[in-house]
């Protein structure tokens, strides 16, 4: 059977057997397809799909127009040699789908099913497999949906699509950290500030991510970066958090926080030794902080005892 692959992240485009079909040039054969495959998963009215495309024209004259393009679009993407229940639709007297039997490359479809996969998962704890599964899912994202398209159901689609795949980033970016992969997760934060860069988040995980690859000018210019973008963009400063990632860069005094999770509940002894290394870097620092205090305390008893004579 031949094979056919629709893009549609970036530029649409249709391929079959790796050639590029290039009788559904018309605009509405091309949204009428889309339409279809995105919401694939539930057959569609007829009569919704013609007032959809074709809504100023009269309810008999869209009909006859989604009749001709669905024509068209079967003639097209169907292999002579397809039988029936592998063609690509399955259309009925009231209603339109996407034959969920047809042997179909859709990047959208991968991306989602990676996604589902993915979304109840920390990134923190993705494995080797599911880390390489949303590597090759990113890879699909060759640009926003439909780059070009601005119909309000696109609009809607492209934006949620986005937001996954940011979310995606998010928990790579959190896989390289907690894997010890520094350089790979800078790839893909610097990617998410390409889409949003007033994350917070991101920048915040970048600052992390330079200073534990051993760039700590790096990190320090990730904060200021985060400053500018959050103050142009949002007319707000950093979170406290932020900053006091970027005041223990400053100091050279960043300590990774282990978790619970990051322990594991499969008895590794492996990251004991960093637990106790955190820990007694945390009783390090409270006793600075004591010491600090009561160096204030007594300056300020002292400046108290020479008011009062």
């Amino acid at each position: 059977m031949s094979s056919l692959s629709v893009q549609m992240f970036g530029k649409f485009c249709v391929r079959r057997n790796e050639k590029i079909v290039n009788a559904i040039d018309a605009c509405k054969l091309q949204e009428l397809l889309c339409y279809l495959l995105v919401y694939r998963d539930s057959p569609h009215a007829r009569e919704g799909l013609a007032a959809l495309l074709w809504g100023d024209s009269s309810t008999t004259q869209s009909k006859k127009y989604l009749r001709q393009a669905l024509w068209q679009l079967q003639s097209a993407l169907d292999s002579h040699g397809d039988k029936s229940q592998n063609r690509i639709f399955k259309v009925e007297p009231d209603w339109v789908a996407i034959n969920p039997a047809a042997e179909i490359f859709l990047d959208v479809a991968m991306f989602e099913q990676t996604f589902a996969l993915a979304r109840d998962v920390s990134g923190q704890l993705i494995d080797d497999s599911l880390a390489e599964a949303l590597k090759d899912a990113v890879q699909l994202y060759r640009g926003d949906l439909l780059e070009g398209w601005y119909q309000d159901w696109c609009l809607c689609e492209r934006e949620r699509l986005q937001t996954n795949y940011l979310i995606m980033l998010d928990k790579l970016m959190s896989y390289c950290e907690a894997n010890e992969k520094y350089e790979t997760g800078l790839t893909y934060g610097l990617r998410v500030l390409r889409y949003d860069r007033a994350r917070e988040s991101t920048h915040r995980r970048l600052m992390r991510l330079y200073y534990r690859a051993g760039d700590r000018t790096a990190a320090l210019r990730q904060y200021d970066h985060c400053v500018a973008a959050l103050n142009e963009e949002l007319g707000v400063k950093p979170s406290r958090l932020t900053v006091e990632v970027y005041n223990q860069i400053r100091l050279d005094e960043f300590h990774a926080v282990v978790t619970p999770a990051a322990v594991g509940t499969n008895g590794d002894s492996s990251v004991i030794p960093r637990v106790i290394d955190h820990l007694k870097h945390l009783r390090q620092m409270l006793i600075k902080i004591q010491g600090q205090v009561q160096n204030d305390i007594k300056a300020v008893e002292q400046a108290l005892d020479k008011w009062k004579s």
